[in-house]
């Protein structure tokens, strides 16, 4: 089939990243319709809401629902972006791979590592938080040593096969959702006075200092921090891509995100700065501290702390499960393209990207025992700054991305697209203005500036090793030349630099 004009070759095949004809193979080892499903409902409800959301609302006050608001709208709109070029063409490499046909290979590359490299800290953050929380409960084995532990129980489920990726985090994410729906429900009941022993408690939404205690302007600032609560919505993507029916999941993840984000984010932070004055929430060190656990405390259910830290715990680990799914699938996908050592691309019969897994893992548990060995050295509040600020690159790259993929197409192309973003290429471009705001916002705290300057340091790593990267790119092509000097590559001449 002759190339579109919108750059795509063969734009409706599934098989668009290489690996994932390996991983289609066998029909049994994908995900099924329920496994999406969960995973979209609850892949991205871990620590960082249950324990991060404080952080956010002792900084912020009751206008911490401004930032998990204004947060997850740039979220929503850089799914619905990568929703629509993930649904013509569902990939492993997701939105690397749409950077590398839109943009070249230096965004593919640059988008990539940088995705990496957030999971890879998100394993450092739920390792190290999941081994403190069994260190209270089994105190004979160190936080330490329980952190290698899980770590190494979420390799196995992950390298048997993603169908086990799937069914332990279809369980995992099914007591996240089921255990917010409740939290919710009486929250609500105790802010209005409607729980045993309750009060009218809406009005601590404003007498604390008022809504905006620090100013309405540092919730622009803790936007940076939602982000990092929000970043894995593209899961849902990712996985669609190696489930029985791709189409379908990726409809499904970025068509439901809104609400999702409406319900389980705003609406517990919402709950919480109600039912819990905002300046008397205490530091979220640990499980028992975090902004959950306090609010549940207050409703006067026997054994509610423990039954928090259950929760908790739970999305501690799922969080760790995912993470390392989506670690290994984008180092495979970097490989597969020529951005890192061709021995990560290697699969096992299954179809699972052993080597990036286990090279994924060692990344976390570098960044695990540094923690453990180095108190001192803030390594969880520089992975909760830092990563943040990465994300926002992530999603200006997507709508970057699809502004470019959309002007290629012909008429006929657009109007043949199942999922279609609003109001091209004016929502692109707000986008990219709100987040280069956010940007600038920050910039004026001393917090805020910490975190963009720790972001562009790891980004101005990155491109110091491009040259090298690019010049083995070339030299991979020539040798694929060489030996198919007539037919090429399939994905020849598309995004290249």
């Amino acid at each position: 089939m002759a190339p579109s004009s919108s750059g795509w070759k063969n734009p409706v095949s599934p098989e668009t990243s290489a690996g994932l004809g390996a991983v289609t193979k066998a029909r049994s080892n994908k995900l099924r319709s329920r496994h999406v499903t969960m995973i979209t409902l609850g892949g991205i409800i871990g620590a960082s809401l249950f324990v991060g959301s404080g952080n956010v609302i002792r900084t912020v006050g009751p206008a911490a629902v401004l930032s998990y608001l204004l947060g997850g709208l740039l979220v929503f709109l850089a799914m619905r972006m990568l929703g629509e070029m993930a649904a013509s063409r569902p990939a492993i490499g997701s939105f690397m791979e749409y950077a590398r046909v839109g943009l070249g290979d230096w965004a593919a590359y640059l988008v990539g590592w940088l995705y990496w490299y957030f999971w890879v800290g998100v394993l450092a953050y739920e390792a190290v938080l999941g081994g403190e929380t069994m260190h209270t409960w089994f105190p004979g084995v160190p936080s330490w040593g329980w952190s290698l532990i899980l770590l190494a129980v979420f390799v196995g489920t992950n390298v048997i096969s993603v169908r086990t990726f799937g069914e332990v985090e279809f369980w995992l994410a099914s007591i996240k959702v089921l255990a917010i729906v409740v939290f919710l429900g009486a929250g609500i009941l105790f802010a209005l006075g409607l729980w045993p022993q309750a009060t009218f408690a809406v009005p601590n939404l404003w007498e604390h200092g008022g809504f905006a205690p620090n100013g309405i302007g540092v919730a622009f600032t803790g936007v940076a921090l939602v982000i990092f609560s929000y970043f894995g919505t593209e899961i849902a993507v990712m996985a669609s891509a190696e489930s029985v029916d791709p189409a379908k999941g990726i409809r499904q993840a970025t068509s439901t995100i809104i609400w999702r984000i409406l319900l389980f984010f705003v609406g517990s932070v919402l709950v919480i700065v109600t039912v819990v004055p905002w300046d008397e929430l205490p530091a979220p060190t640990d499980v028992a501290n975090a902004p959950f656990t306090v609010a549940l405390s207050r409703f006067g259910i026997p054994g509610a702390d423990v039954i928090m830290q259950l929760v908790i715990f739970t999305a501690v680990i799922s969080v760790l499960n995912s993470g390392l799914y989506s670690a290994s699938r984008m180092f495979s996908a970097l490989a597969d393209k020529g951005f890192a050592p061709k021995i990560v691309a290697r699969r096992s019969r299954n179809g699972v990207p052993v080597m990036a897994l286990l090279a994924s893992t060692i990344g976390g548990l570098i960044a695990t025992l540094v923690n453990f060995l180095t108190p001192g050295s803030g390594i969880f509040d520089f992975i909760m700054n830092s990563a943040g600020l990465v994300a926002l690159f992530v999603y200006v790259f997507i709508a970057l991305t699809q502004l470019r993929l959309r002007q290629r197409m012909t008429p006929e192309e657009v109007a043949a697209l199942k999922l279609k973003m609003w109001l091209h290429p004016w929502l692109n471009i707000f986008l990219i203005v709100a987040i280069a705001a956010v940007v600038v916002v920050m910039l004026t705290t001393e917090s805020g500036r910490s975190q963009v300057w720790t972001s562009l340091i790891a980004t101005g790593v990155l491109l110091v090793f491009w040259p090298l990267v690019r010049r083995n790119l070339r030299a991979r092509r020539l040798d694929r030349e060489s030996v198919a000097p007539v037919t090429g590559s399939a994905n020849e001449g598309v995004g290249n630099d």
